[in-house]
């Protein structure tokens, strides 16, 4: 199908070979004593030879890569199949290394994405490792294990399983017509009667809720009410009820424009290690969220405040190993030219009224840093983790924001809602950092850096669409705009080759 953004470019024709030859031992004017035996050169995957059950199953591989995002032509084995059909031996010969170069491209977009490392924002510093499946293709073939090789590729995560199933939905969606614009107009709430949008919004919510029943009554009910809050609720918006500005934008949003959100999101899966850690931290950046994982499954959860346009929280994966009780806050220089300094040119004293100080750094040059204490923005907890953008999980001060259904709003830091619960949960295996110590150093107003007896990683990551458990598809609004940067650079780039 068609993008909402943009086409995607088409298959790439030819067979790629991974491998070169390795050249043969250099000449010796002086035979040496021993002479090292000379290795054989490796063959290329593409000059394999398949038996037919084995040509069958790349075959049928291929012929689902549309089940994971693909354009239907990406990896389309259909121009090769005159060739494998045909009846001369060099022709089929030759339609065999076409499909295995098909197979091999298809190996390393499903396991590591279509993007080329340089085809990366800086933001997005979480990258898939390389990946060559050549040498796997081989040993698959020689041991008539290619089908459960090929079915490893794809991420292996319910995450990314749900998405497969999303997108199969929204594509019959799309398939059927998909969902008429409702017109704006005043916000409808429970009550209300006799406005034709009444029914245009109940057939709306049916498209994506198999649970509303549609009569067409113009008459705004109880149950149509419920359908609006669920609906709300998938978007991440306030579940009030009513049909309100946000919400008709959310309903309006075209089903290419999801399907492609799909697509962004199936694509990141595509980027995280093979195997993520039973003890983990992770934050989906785009719904405000923290999530803590204890042997795989959610122990504690807590809204968060993370990055607003413009001051994006970046994709990482890290490690905590420390956490600082009652930190100072070491200001960033763009945020004191830009904030505060104006600030106390505009109200003298404004920097001493909130506990800044002016910090040498030698040579001339100075930094502002606000001491830590109740007005400290840091709050009293933060959690380092090394990282190239000098982003961390930290407290904060300021309470009201973790109240709203849209909480993009800091610098790019996440802030938390219960980082003193957090703290503890992390240092509870710690015996010098037991719950009272913590209290009590909190107390003291001391910085203090205490180390985790056990490392925390921490994956800072962009879901935009997801499936939650009852197989309701939850999308975001892609605040950053990267749904649609992304659809665009793998466009732009094509599947590439393997």
């Amino acid at each position: 199908m068609i993008n909402s953004w943009t086409k995607r470019d088409a298959l790439l024709g030819g067979a790629v070979s991974l491998f070169s030859l390795s050249s043969a031992a250099a000449q010796l004017q002086n035979p040496p004593l021993v002479r090292a035996p000379q290795q054989p050169a490796s063959p290329p995957p593409t000059s394999v030879v398949l038996r037919s059950d084995q040509i069958e199953v790349l075959l049928r591989v291929l012929t689902q890569a549309y089940t994971h995002g693909f354009e239907p032509a990406a990896f389309s084995p259909e121009p090769v199949l005159p060739l494998l059909n045909a009846r001369e031996a060099a022709a089929r010969q030759a339609g065999q290394g076409q499909l295995i170069g098909l197979t091999l491209r298809y190996a390393k977009a499903v396991r590591t994405g279509r993007l080329a490392p340089d085809a990366f924002l800086g933001e997005w510093g979480l990258r898939p490792a390389p990946y060559d499946p050549g040498s796997d293709f081989i040993q698959a073939a020689a041991q008539d294990r290619l089908g459960p090789w090929l079915d490893s590729l794809p991420p292996p995560y319910t995450g990314y399983q749900t998405l497969r199933k999303g997108l199969a939905t929204y594509r019959d969606i799309a398939a059927a017509g998909g969902w008429k614009t409702l017109a704006s107009g005043e916000p409808l709430k429970l009550g209300a009667a006799g406005d034709p949008r009444i029914a245009a919004l109940e057939a709306r919510l049916a498209v994506e809720d198999t649970t509303v029943a549609v009569d067409r009554a113009p008459v705004f009910d109880a149950a149509l009410q419920q359908a609006l809050m669920r609906a709300q609720k998938r978007f991440g918006l306030n579940p009030d009820g009513g049909l309100g500005p946000m919400t008709l934008a959310a309903l309006n949003v075209p089903v290419e424009r999801r399907i492609d959100q799909i697509l962004a999101n199936m694509e990141r899966w595509r980027w995280l290690p093979q195997q993520l850690p039973a003890d983990r931290i992770q934050v989906n950046i785009a719904a405000a969220v923290m999530s803590v994982f204890h042997d795989d499954a959610p122990n504690l959860t807590m809204r968060a405040v993370t990055g607003r346009p413009g001051d994006e929280t970046p994709m990482l994966q890290s490690t905590i190993r420390s956490i600082v009780l009652n930190p100072p806050w070491n200001v960033p220089s763009s945020i004191a030219a830009k904030e505060l300094w104006p600030k106390e040119r505009a109200s003298p004293g404004y920097l001493k009224r909130n506990d800044f100080v002016i910090i040498s750094t030698g040579e001339g040059t100075s930094r502002l840093q606000q001491k830590a204490g109740p007005k400290a923005a840091l709050g009293l907890v933060k959690f380092d983790f090394d990282n190239p953008y000098g982003v961390y999980l930290h407290d904060t001060p300021s309470r009201s924001k973790f109240a709203s259904f849209s909480r993009l709003a800091s610098h790019g830091c996440v802030r938390l809602e219960k980082p003193i619960p957090l703290a503890k949960q992390l240092l509870a295996s710690s015996p010098d950092w037991q719950p009272d110590v913590v209290d009590a150093t909190l107390a003291s107003g001391k910085t203090v850096r205490a180390p985790l007896a056990q490392p925390i990683a921490v994956f800072l990551l962009y879901w935009t669409a997801y499936m939650t458990p009852d197989g309701q598809m939850n999308f975001r609004d892609d605040p950053y705009g990267w749904d649609k940067e992304l659809v665009l650079r793998i466009a732009a780039g094509g599947p590439g080759p393997a």
